[in-house]
């Protein structure tokens, strides 16, 4: 049996709640409907501004949205809101349903969060998979920005021995982040230390083998306490940033001077270029992998 068409199965919803009563409406309104949205859990998250025009006004209420989680075949609605603030915070909005706390299953890996305060980058997919995949048995890691756990879940469900310590200011994410240790079964490898990264400086210093810096648009605040966490022999950087579609190189020649900058006797080599996703028009979120060796 073929997948539902739930966008088809949404129009024609709208075309029997208008059906004889207003043709020209259903027009306008047709066009305007979403043409694309996130479905996980019992969950749709439709996109920002998604039924906000004036022209719905005479159609929006509580039987409209049963309606539309029906052609959608789910139980809750949520539409994006915009990410605030210097922590990053979700403003989804329910628009049908009961509660607020969802789980994505990505490769196996449990994400819980509350989506009305934390948020959850889709386009960061392959990136998870890839921390998920990458070899590093018996490492000690630290997620110097670890919200809700976007890479340290997939660091520690991939492996049987790393341990992670991961730092995070947001109270919000930290919640989520204990659930989803939890939830994963791999709470007894993972450390969680709770402010501002930096206070935390000496009790990383020379710890680990690797570090990841994931915090756009740049992580410069923490370019000195990652490279001092790093065992004194070095170890490896996962440097994520927003760079120039047209000239990523600009972006890791910066990367690289920074870290010169504060590493004058070490090699320092960039061993991965990953894009990751688009950020915004012009704008790519790529990540830089670096092999620093003292």
């Amino acid at each position: 049996m073929s997948a539902p068409n739930h966008a088809d199965r949404l129009r024609k919803t709208l075309q029997l709640r208008l059906e004889n009563t207003n043709v020209d409406l259903f027009e306008k309104l047709h066009s305007d409907l979403p043409r694309r949205w996130e479905r996980f859990d019992n969950v749709a998250l439709l996109p920002l501004h998604s039924f906000s025009s004036e022209l719905w006004t005479e159609i929006i209420s509580e039987s409209w949205w049963a309606d539309v989680a029906k052609a959608l075949e789910v139980e809750r609605l949520f539409r994006k809101g915009e990410i605030k603030g210097e922590r990053r915070e979700s403003t989804a909005e329910l628009l049908y349903g009961d509660g607020v706390d969802v789980e994505r299953i990505e490769h196996g890996v449990r994400f819980i969060y509350r989506i009305t305060e934390c948020m959850f980058s889709q386009g960061n997919l392959n990136e998870r998979a890839r921390m998920g995949s990458i070899d590093v048995e018996g490492e000690k890691i630290l997620d110097l920005y670890a919200g809700i756990g976007y890479y340290t879940l997939p660091l520690l469900v991939g492996s049987k021995t790393t341990e992670v310590t991961a730092t995070e200011w947001n109270p919000n994410a930290i919640r989520d982040l204990r659930k989803g240790l939890q939830r994963n079964g791999v709470e007894n490898r993972c450390t969680v230390l709770e402010g501002d990264n930096r206070s935390h400086g000496e009790r990383l210093r020379g710890r680990f083998d690797r570090v990841i810096l994931g915090l756009l648009p740049q992580p410069w605040d923490g370019i000195q306490t990652a490279i001092d966490a790093l065992h004194p022999t070095g170890g490896i950087l996962h440097v994520h940033g927003i760079a120039p579609v047209e000239n990523p190189e600009s972006w890791e020649s910066e990367v690289i001077d920074r870290l010169k900058e504060i590493v004058v006797d070490a090699e320092i080599q960039c061993i991965e270029r990953i894009r990751v996703k688009s950020y915004a028009p012009h704008w790519d979120h790529r990540v830089l992998d670096i092999r620093i060796e003292s």
